[in-house]
């Protein structure tokens, strides 16, 4: 491989990368087909920004392919399995919210980031309204929907402290400020739907966290085998 470029696109570009293959293994598993339409175009528009990122610090390639685990550095949130749809749902809207705010903060810097965060943030508004949407669909639903939803977002909730630890190379933003936004986001959605939030701070010695690091949690390298596969039986094949 050819040696990385320090920069916080590699964090925010492996963000993308994964959360979009996640969603891509929705495809043909759908509950409806407006849903399998409108989660792949979700996951089109994060890869399209992940291979903005990663080629800001290397060849997109290589990155996405070739590098092992601990050289990844996404959130662990975005590598969880996607469950039901719910547990989908639940994930998205935590990270969807979280990227809408990073990415509105990115488009008023000077940054290299600024032109992506500028066109990104508009997309990502759109992931934030389509999993608000179905929060409150499935919180203010069924008995069954309602309790499933509810489920996710407390078995996710422990991902999301990870989301404010400052990313390298943009410790000067206002982590703080952006997380108490998260929080109001959130919270605002989840009693709209008729959901609590869920109990248990978000630091602490049950929490997860460490992605940013390259410590990842266990589905991760199954993901990591199936997105890797095909490039590394054929090193070199091109169309």
């Amino acid at each position: 491989m050819t040696p990385l470029t320090a920069t916080p696109a590699l964090p925010l570009g492996d963000d993308a990368l994964i959360l979009s293959h996640r969603l891509g293994e929705w495809a043909g598993n759908a509950p409806v087909l407006e849903e399998e339409v409108a989660l792949a175009n979700i996951a089109l528009d994060l890869l399209g920004q992940a291979r903005i990122l990663l080629s800001l610090a290397g060849d997109e390639d290589e990155l996405a392919y070739l590098r092992e685990e601990r050289q990844f550095r996404n959130l662990q949130l975005v590598e969880q399995p996607n469950g039901d749809f719910a547990h989908t749902i639940a994930r998205q809207l935590y990270f969807s919210t979280y990227q809408e705010l990073l990415y509105g903060h990115l488009a008023t810097t000077d940054g290299e980031l600024a032109p992506l965060a500028a066109k990104a943030v508009k997309e990502t508004a759109y992931h934030r309204d389509h999993a608000t949407q179905w929060t409150e669909r499935l919180g203010d639903g069924t008995d069954e929907s309602r309790t499933r939803m509810q489920r996710a977002l407390n078995a996710l909730w422990r991902y999301t402290g990870e989301l404010f630890d400052p990313v390298e190379g943009l410790e000067h933003l206002p982590w703080q400020p952006l997380r108490d936004e998260w929080t109001a986001r959130t919270t605002a959605t989840l009693e709209r739907a008729t959901l609590t939030v869920p109990e248990g701070p978000q630091h602490g010695a049950w929490t997860a966290g460490g992605g940013r690091q390259g410590l990842h949690t266990e589905p991760f390298g199954r993901l990591l085998a199936e997105m890797q596969h095909l490039h590394r039986s054929h090193p070199g094949a091109a169309w």
